[in-house]
């Protein structure tokens, strides 16, 4: 789906990898519905936004809140007049602790935004997205989707959730009007440690793992949405790892235990 004139709805739209969605979809003439828990994150996305944020609503919500979620297809179709497309980006990552050494109300939380989030957020949109000519769902994943990581395994089982969710829309949706998109991020350069309440080493610390910059995942992600792709791998760790992981699980799940192992302490 080509999103020039469409209007788009971005989760998580406050801060990194959303927020360089929101500018990336402004800039391409798509009209955006940014989300995010905080509003004063979203102002940060519309400041971000200058003169294109015309094109711009903001709608503070919890994804997680499925009466609050419900309400939103409205208010976005009341400001834009339709819906076009959905990108679920927002996620936390759970403290970096071993499974057993979590309280059960952390695990909960990150299995309540990343999949509950994401499920609510499509069932509330979809009927709407189905009704279009057409329209596109994207669902970020993870690498740590299909790659255990030490210390963020209910973070994992949440993404290889959406993971499952997402291949298992785009074979229901073929013959309809919505195309779906896997993104599936590797290491970026965003503040999701921050805004889970999470204190972790920065991303690559000690582990020598490349960066990937949100802009530069946003332009990678909506390429891939532009050419209808059901699935997209974001950074070269992420790819290096599908590679890996499709070739030896169990050699892939050492080579992450090893370099990644530091984050327990």
């Amino acid at each position: 789906m080509k999103v020039k004139g469409k209007v788009v709805v971005v989760t998580g739209a406050g801060s990194g990898l959303g927020q360089a969605l929101v500018l990336e979809l402004l800039r391409r003439g798509a009209r955006v519905a940014a989300v995010d828990l905080r509003p004063e994150a979203l102002e940060a996305t519309r400041t971000q936004a200058g003169t294109m944020a015309q094109g711009l609503s903001l709608h503070p919500l919890d994804v997680a809140d499925r009466s609050r979620v419900e309400a939103l297809p409205a208010e976005v179709e009341a400001f834009h007049g339709q819906v076009d497309g959905l990108i679920n980006n927002a996620g936390i990552i759970q403290p970096f602790k071993r499974l057993w050494e979590l309280d059960p109300p952390a695990i909960e939380r990150v299995m309540r935004v990343n999949f509950y989030g994401t499920l609510h957020m499509t069932l509330a949109f979809l009927p709407r997205l189905l009704a279009r000519p057409e329209a596109h769902l994207v669902n970020v994943s993870s690498m740590g989707g299909f790659l255990p990581v030490p210390g963020q395994t209910a973070y994992g089982a949440s993404k290889a959730a959406v993971k499952l969710l997402t291949e298992g829309l785009w074979a229901e949706l073929q013959g309809t009007p919505v195309r779906v998109t896997l993104a599936l991020p590797g290491a970026m350069r965003t503040g999701i440690a921050q805004h889970s309440g999470v204190e972790a080493p920065q991303a690559g610390e000690g582990a020598k793992i490349p960066l990937l910059e949100p802009d530069r995942a946003a332009k990678i992600l909506l390429d891939a949405v532009e050419r209808d792709a059901f699935r997209v791998l974001l950074g070269q760790d992420a790819r290096t790892m599908d590679l890996f992981y499709r070739l030896s699980p169990l050699w892939a799940t050492r080579l992450i235990q090893s370099r990644m192992r530091h984050l327990l302490g």
